[in-house]
């Protein structure tokens, strides 16, 4: 799917693309956002670039002489966006284009980011002057949204924090599994801002002469890594109510060894009194005596309440 914008006054217009002059629409366009194109749009593509369109394999290549480069084509910067499917954040790399005249974005699927730029263009509230102003303006919400869902992560994690520390009757089990989602999530974003920080380090070198972009990216950059600090504090937070949770699980399972360990003692006496007592010899003097089956249950009874009581003078239970 194509979908193209053209600067209009200092902001951001969609256009239709126009099914018989759609060649002429691409060249015209200051922004072609193409979601998983198919074979027809990469060819055209190809002839608007003169060059291959990167494959799926070659975006997601880790290495920076891979993912920021210049060529014949333009500047190519490969992104990592966050999209969330299912309750759980996932990373996917974008493709973005620079070329003189136009910003070319290729990516697979629909993304947060970019559903909330188009809806800010169609309603005129995204200012651009050129292709490079709306690549910054992109990273910048980008960034934005990154803030939004750490903070939505804390807001989470104060909850569980919550169940963890004050709930006695939360599920240790459940709260186990939600922080190991937030530890997940927290680390996808770390990974994307991490990403676009050596993005935005690579723009600042390359608009080096456009001095109008440069003071908004440094302020992308402060952003970028006040947000680090907040990922590492929700890291250690993360940490620390994982390890109170199994320190508590633990003390749980502790109570029911004890609890299991006072019994075996506590029953351990009566059981040594009957098995003297069931012993099968001819010369027991118990066996003719009128009280003898009271006296063993009593002294079955007294035996397994004396080491109770020790225990429960000594605070042991």
């Amino acid at each position: 799917m194509l979908r193209l914008f053209k600067i209009q006054e200092g902001t951001i217009r969609e256009r239709r693309l126009p099914d018989d002059q759609t060649e002429r629409a691409l060249a015209e366009a200051d922004w072609i956002d193409a979601r998983d194109p198919d074979d027809e749009e990469r060819s055209l593509f190809q002839g608007l670039l003169h060059t291959d369109l990167p494959e799926s394999d070659d975006i997601e290549e880790i290495e920076a002489s891979a993912r920021c480069f210049v060529d014949q084509a333009g500047v190519h910067i490969h992104s990592l966006f966050l999209t969330q499917s299912e309750n759980r954040h996932h990373t996917e790399t974008v493709a973005c284009i620079l070329q003189s005249k136009r910003l070319i974005t290729i990516r697979e699927s629909e993304l947060a980011d970019f559903r909330l730029l188009r809806m800010r263009a169609r309603r005129g509230q995204v200012e651009a002057q050129s292709p490079e102003e709306l690549l910054v303006t992109l990273f910048e919400q980008k960034v934005e949204n990154h803030a939004d869902t750490l903070e939505d992560l804390h807001q989470q994690l104060e909850e569980v924090s919550y169940l963890v520390l004050e709930d006695e009757q939360a599920s240790l089990e459940d709260a186990i599994d939600r922080l190991a989602r937030l530890e997940d999530s927290n680390g996808k974003i770390r990974l994307c801002l991490m990403d676009t920080q050596r993005n935005i380090s690579f723009l600042l070198r390359h608009l080096r002469t456009q001095p109008e972009h440069l003071e908004t990216l440094r302020e992308i950059m402060r952003d970028i890594e006040t947000l680090m600090s907040h990922t590492t504090f929700l890291f250690d937070k993360i940490n620390f109510l994982m390890d109170s949770t199994q320190g508590f699980i633990n003390i749980e399972q502790n109570q029911i060894i004890k609890m299991f360990s006072i019994a075996a003692v506590v029953f351990l006496p009566p059981t040594l009194v009957a098995s003297i007592y069931g012993m099968n010899f001819e010369v027991m003097p118990e066996l003719k005596w009128m009280l003898g089956y009271p006296w063993a249950l009593g002294l079955m009874v007294a035996s397994g309440i004396a080491p109770f009581w020790y225990f429960k003078r000594k605070g042991w239970l």
